[in-house]
């Protein structure tokens, strides 16, 4: 009696497990299964307003939320949001696809505490709007050749966007091209200029969209984008002029320039076009498609 008993648990345990043994079998282990596709719960490394860094296991949808908190302003357009979720689930399914399942998903995260900070009385309002961007989006991701597309974006362009080839040396993303943006030339935020002390250093290559490739500072060759970092300029597109004893460095755009132009993006949405319309015009010839679908391939 005593040994069909323990037989009747075991054989209810493995009832119980399975499901997980199944999931993790499947998803690997930075991945759980739950009912909705974005509700499954993913391991990701956090980086916080404070640049503090963390491992947690979030809902995808908690995290993605999050992620587009930190990275477009909640004021802009909804068809915007909507086109910045989608990029925001499609890095987070690139990235555990090429981890293999093993590596933590990355990205500057902020939870209620940094929107309650940075939004204050807006911060419930502004949390829907980017909930409703999220859900209205839900499941969908870019593909390139069926797989999770490489989609950057940026806050705000010089003019145009940038050619991954020319700047990365990629072939495997044709789709990013230079794209003209003629509203971002129209933002009170194109223009900015910083003094700083007079160097030896002058432009010695621009790519097809004036950002700079190569500085020469001194007797050093120095690509546009580490001058960008150690001089902490908005974007690489940058002019270099004496003035006054001091070096003066005049900017246009924010950001690397690659892929979506986000201010583009609520210009575009302003102008009654939808989410779909927006990264079909920055991401020409990438697909749209429910990352289910991708999942059952890849089974």
């Amino acid at each position: 009696m005593w040994i069909k008993i323990k037989k009747m648990g075991c054989c209810l345990l493995i009832l119980i497990l399975l499901p997980y043994v199944v999931t993790v079998f499947i998803n690997g282990p930075v991945i759980s299964a739950r009912s909705r596709v974005d509700q499954t719960y993913i391991k990701v490394e956090v980086l916080d307003a404070a640049d503090d860094t963390s491992f947690e296991e979030l809902p995808l949808e908690e995290f993605g939320i999050g992620v587009m908190a930190g990275e477009i302003p909640a004021e802009y357009e909804e068809e915007a949001l909507k086109a910045q979720a989608v990029l925001v689930r499609t890095d987070i399914y690139r990235q555990i696809q090429e981890g293999k399942g093993e590596t933590p998903v990355r990205g500057a995260f902020w939870d209620r505490e940094d929107m309650r900070k940075a939004w204050n009385s807006r911060e419930n309002a502004f949390y829907k709007k980017m909930r409703d961007a999220w859900r209205e989006t839900e499941g969908q991701i870019l593909t390139y050749e069926g797989q999770p597309a490489y989609v950057p974006f940026f806050r705000l362009s010089s003019g145009c966007t940038r050619d991954a080839a020319e700047v990365l040396g990629r072939e495997d993303c044709p789709y990013l091209t230079v794209r003209e943006c003629p509203w971002d030339m129209e933002s009170e935020e194109q223009l900015q200029t910083k003094v700083v002390d007079d160097m030896d250093a002058e432009i010695t290559e621009l790519d097809t969209a004036s950002y700079v490739l190569h500085v020469r500072a001194g007797q050093e060759n120095i690509s546009g984008e580490e001058f960008r970092k150690t001089f902490e300029l908005p974007s690489a597109c940058f002019t270099l002029q004496r003035y006054n004893g001091k070096m003066r460095i005049t900017t246009s755009g924010i950001g690397h320039g690659l892929g979506m132009s986000q201010y583009s993006a609520h210009r575009m949405a302003e102008e009654g076009q939808e989410a779909e319309d927006i990264l079909n015009y920055f991401f020409e010839g990438c697909e749209l498609k429910e990352v289910a679908e991708i999942l059952q391939k890849t089974e």
